[in-house]
Parts: C-alpha cells; structure tokens; sequence
C-alpha cells in the first residue's frame, strides 16, 4: 500500500478524489492502492523548557541550551493545565500504523519550509526508517497533481530544506524561551513578557516610527505660487526655493511681477525640458506583494488576505501562494497565452486580455534563476464560480497583475518648465501618451510619488507670459506615516531600509524580518500579546509594547538588520551552507541577549509590568 501524508484533511481528499480512492476510514481515505492521511498542522513541535528539566522559570536555568532537542505532541490547555491533544495523539497513532504498513510513503505536505518541517517530525517522532518520496507542485488542479505523482522526487532532494526548517525552529525556540524567561525574570515575574527573534525586531520597528510620529514637531515653511497663462491654458509653477522666515519669502513675492501690479507678461521662460519616460509593467505578485496590494485596497489584514489565497489554492484557482518569487520560468510562460486568451470575455479586463493576444508578451517577470521553490501567483485558468466578494477581490487582483506584467510598457511625457520672475519658479507636467499596463485597471497614476499629472502648454524659451495671481504658501513639514500592514510588509522585506525600487527591494528579501510565509503571523501575534493593536488601518504600539520596547530598544534581540542577516543564514543552510556553524552562533548570540536582558535590573520592573 502506498501511503500520502498531506498537511491537512481537505489536501488529502482532494488527493484522494484525483485517484479515484472513496472508502472512509477513521483518520485516513482508501483506494485504488493508495491511502491518503493526514496531519493538522503542526502535530508535534520542540518539547518545552520542563520536559529538559528546567522546570519553573529561575535565573540559574539560564541560558537553556539542550544538548539534543526533543519532540513533544502537541498541548492543550485544560483547567489541569497543558496536556497533549488527544486527537493528535489518536492521528499519530494512524500515522504510525499506515507508515508500518506503507510499501512507500509519498510526502504531499505544503510544498515549501514548513510542509516539510511538519512531514519530518512526524517522520522522526515515529522512528520511521522507510525511504520516501516527495510530491512537489505549485498548483492543486487535477493535471497539475497528476503531473506531480507521475515526477516524484527522493526524499533526500529536500534534506537541506528541512536543515532550514530545524535551523529556524531551533533558533526561534532557544531566542524566545530564553530572552521570555530572562525579561519576565528581570521585571520580577510579575506577568510573561515574551520576546522572540522575529517578534521583538518588529515590535522595535513599530514602536520606533511611533515614537518618532509622536515627538515629532511641525517646521513652518513657505514657498511661492504663481499661476501663468498660454493662450488661455492655465498652469501653477512653485517656487524653487523653500522659506524658514516669512519676511524672507515676503521679500521675494513683491517682486513677482503679476497681472495685478500691472505687469502684462511678468513670467520669463527660462528652459523647456521634455522627454519620454518609459515606466515598466509590475512584477508577477509574490505572497508579500499582494497582502500589501489587498491591504491599501480592501483594508485586508496579511493574515485575512494569505487565509483568502489559502482558499483559492486548494479550490484549485490560483498557484501555490506561500512564495516568496515574483518571477516565472521560460517553461510556465509557455502557457501564460493560453491563461490569456481564457480572459477574453471577461467582463473588466476582456479588453486587455484581446489586445495581449495580438502583441508580443512583456518578459520582465520570466527569469528561472529568480524563481525559488515556487514562482509568482499565478491564475490556474480554472474557471471561478460563486465567489465571495473577499475572495472574487483577490482572485482579480491576482489575473489583473498578470494582464499588467505581461503588457506593454507605460510610455509617458514629462515636461519641466523654468520661470523667472522675482525668483526662480518650476511647473512640472506628466502626460501618459501609451497607457500600455495601466490601462489594465485604468488607473493612470495608482503611485504618483509626487509627479503633477497634468498636460502643461507648448511654451518656448525666452517666452513671456502673464501671470494671473501669485500666492505666498504656508506649508509645514510632514512626520513619516505611522505603520499601517502594507508598509510595513514592505518594510519587513528589507529589515526596515527605506527602499522604493521594487527590483532592488527583491534582492533583499533574504536579507529581510521573517519570510513571506511568516510576517502575517508575526503581526497577528504582537496583537495577540497584546503589544501591538490596529487603530483604523494603522498599527500601533500599546502601553505594555512600548514598556517592553523601552527595555530592549538597545539590546541585541531587537536589531532588525541582525536578525535579518539569519534569516539570509537559513536561505544558504538550504543551499547547502553548513549548520554547525549556523547553530554555535545562535548558541552564542542566546548567551549574549540572555544576559544582557537579565541585566535590565530593576528599570524593567517599573517600565514592562503594564
């Protein structure tokens, strides 16, 4: 009998309906040669603090650094305390039987760090000796599973992928258990205060722009406006310079020589600048991409939009969502047509599908040396039926960003005009002449950074023209925005660098705050712990985040740049970097923010007990 593990039961009957396998048993489906099981989730994780005698939380504990990591099943919370799950204990006991009884084990967990960390501890937990194979696929159609079953790969292939896994999980426990028990301990264990190698950088970054928003103070400045007229075509040109005194730019708006003061042709044209800017079509989306696309949208938190793009994969819509890849290779953009041609009638982008149809495709998003385990999101081309509103709004995002990458380039005209009159004035126009992508969702300048969209007039150097009113404009400067999940998506992607170049902030992202895969999670357990909350669409930090980051701000647990530097250590364990060497630095870097934490003293005892 061959046996498949999915990750969850849905996979598995999904798996099982593909190979035609229909008789139910208690914890697994029968059929056709094959039995497919299951797990929930995370069946088992590494054995608490107690289970290697550490029990209660005491300073000469620390730091807690096992010789061996332990397994443990997992726990649930009863009014006796924590006991383990007794239907994990019952599909465990399944699972053991099926493999005993498997003349070969087919691995169909998620197909990325994860999956196969939850496949392995099974695996391991139960002794299993068997030799395994691995199913990998980014998409859950029927052909696509066929395919897959048809390719299976050796266990083996993944062995540096689940290194990664247990690297990661080593880590995340010896960081969190430690700096948790160190920090509660300092503050006189008067409540948990618990940190965490990714958590705690984040919560850093949160509290920091807090901090800076709120202490931040307005600075007056003025500028000049004129408003010129080209034969009867009216444009607005600012001042160059910016004014910290008023008498200063008072001095400055006298000597504009305007309409009013009896100046017919008070503004000299001092240069004309025009030139084509060809702005590229978007990459495919990645799993961060579109949770910071739904969240400026829709207003979807992370964690809303990966559960949305779960669903659609396992309805069999779109590809594999977990991705950390923008790109596609040469052998996926060999169906992109067809997927094409399938978005002919439809009702919002039909437009754009038939003309894609009659073009060469844009090929900025085809490179298979960018594609890691998975590529970008992709449709399936199977037909969506009955939507909810939630799901139907991130499925047409995910087709519209296709028609976009594929398109032609957005061709614009940006003029600069120099004025003189008193002082030194600049109008700055932009004018699509090829919509090309963004005629995709007709929204010409969905990310302006401060370009005026609008047609100036054909003026010529040395021209004059008059100047129908001038203005002296108070302005005043602006905070950096509080952090709303969009942003800081993009942030984590780059360990909080302020990067705007899509590409640029691409190569980065194994240098960035946890994965694609975990940063929806990460924001949902700073609120669960209370340290973080959403006030409308921004994320802010509480009473008690605040205390805790005012403890740990200078301590190496919440530098984000440090902690993003392992996360690129465990992409290089899974290429085959080594792990010792990954696992004696962690052991090192745990000794250091243990005792820099216990050292707190008695601050933290007044600042973190909120």
């Amino acid at each position: 009998m061959k046996i498949v593990i999915a990750e969850k039961p849905s996979v598995a009957r999904e798996l099982a309906k593909v190979f035609g396998a229909t008789t139910k048993k208690d914890g697994y489906i029968e059929g056709k040669g094959y039995s497919f099981t299951w797990a929930f989730g995370h069946l088992l994780q590494l054995a608490p603090p107690q289970e290697y005698g550490f029990i209660g939380w005491r300073r000469q504990h620390l730091p807690m650094l096992p010789k061996k990591f332990k397994l443990s099943v997992r726990k649930v919370k009863t009014k006796d305390g924590f006991i383990e799950d007794p239907s994990v204990r019952k599909q465990l006991d399944i699972i053991k039987k099926l493999f005993d009884e498997a003349t070969e084990i087919i691995v169909a967990t998620d197909a990325g760090r994860e999956g196969e960390l939850i496949f392995r501890y099974i695996y391991y937990y139960l002794k299993c000796k068997k030799p395994f194979k691995r199913l990998w696929i980014s998409s859950q159609t029927d052909e696509a599973i066929k395919e897959g079953f048809r390719n299976l790969k050796p266990g083996t292939d993944y062995d540096t992928l689940f290194n990664s896994a247990h690297c990661r999980s080593e880590s995340d426990w010896l960081v969190g258990m430690n700096a948790t028990q160190a920090l509660s301990i300092a503050a006189g264990n008067r409540t948990v205060l618990s940190l965490g190698r990714v958590q705690t950088p984040t919560l850093a970054m949160i509290c920091s722009r807090f901090i800076e928003t709120k202490n931040f103070v307005p600075k007056l400045f003025y500028q000049l406006s004129i408003l010129l007229d080209k034969d009867g075509q009216q444009f607005k040109a600012l001042s160059i310079a910016n004014f910290d005194k008023k008498e200063d730019a008072q001095v400055l708006f006298d000597k504009i020589q305007d309409v009013s003061a009896g100046f017919p042709t008070g503004g000299l044209i001092k240069d004309v600048e025009s030139k084509p800017r060809k702005e590229p079509p978007p990459l495919l989306h990645d799993l961060s991409s579109i949770q910071q696309e739904a969240n400026k949208k829709k207003g979807y938190t992370a964690d809303q939009t990966l559960s949305i793009l779960q669903s659609l994969y396992e309805g069999k819509l779109i590809s594999y969502p977990r991705t950390g890849s923008r790109y596609i290779g040469d052998d996926v953009f060999a169906g992109i047509p067809k997927l094409i041609d399938q978005l002919r009638n439809h009702p919002e982008f039909g437009k754009s599908a038939e003309f894609l149809t009659t073009v060469p495709l844009n090929k900025r998003s085809v490179n298979a040396k960018k594609v890691t385990d998975h590529h970008a999101i992709l449709p399936t081309g199977e037909p969506p039926y009955h939507l909810s509103s939630e799901k139907q709004a991130i499925y047409d995002m995910i087709v519209a960003r296709m028609l976009e990458a594929f398109h032609k380039e957005c061709v614009k005209e940006l003029t600069k005009i120099t004025i003189e009159s008193g002082s030194t004035f600049i109008a700055n126009g932009t004018v699509i002449r090829s919509a090309g992508w963004r005629s995709v969702l007709n929204d010409p300048e969905d990310d302006n950074k401060g370009e005026e969209s609008l047609s100036l007039p054909k003026v010529k150097k040395e021209e004059s023209l008059p100047i129908l009113e001038k203005a002296l404009v108070e302005k005043q400067t602006k905070p950096k925005p509080l952090y709303n999940e969009a942003s800081l998506l993009k942030a984590l992607e780059t360990s909080g660098k302020e990067i705007e170049d899509e590409e640029l902030r691409y190569a980065m992202k194994d240098s960035g705050l946890g994965t694609p895969a975990t940063r929806a999670s990460i924001i949902e357990t700073l609120i669960t712990r209370e340290y973080i909350k959403r006030e409308k669409r921004n994320l802010i930090p509480t009473d008690k985040g605040l205390a805790v980051y005012e403890v740990v701000k200078d301590q190496a647990i919440a530098q984000a740049e440090l902690t993003g530097q392992w996360e690129k250590r465990l992409e290089e364990i899974r290429s085959g970097a080594s792990v010792s060497e990954f696992k004696e630095e962690i052991t090192a870097y745990t000794r250091t923010i243990t005792t820099q934490l216990l050292g707190c003293g008695v601050s933290i005892a007044e600042k973190a007990t909120v």
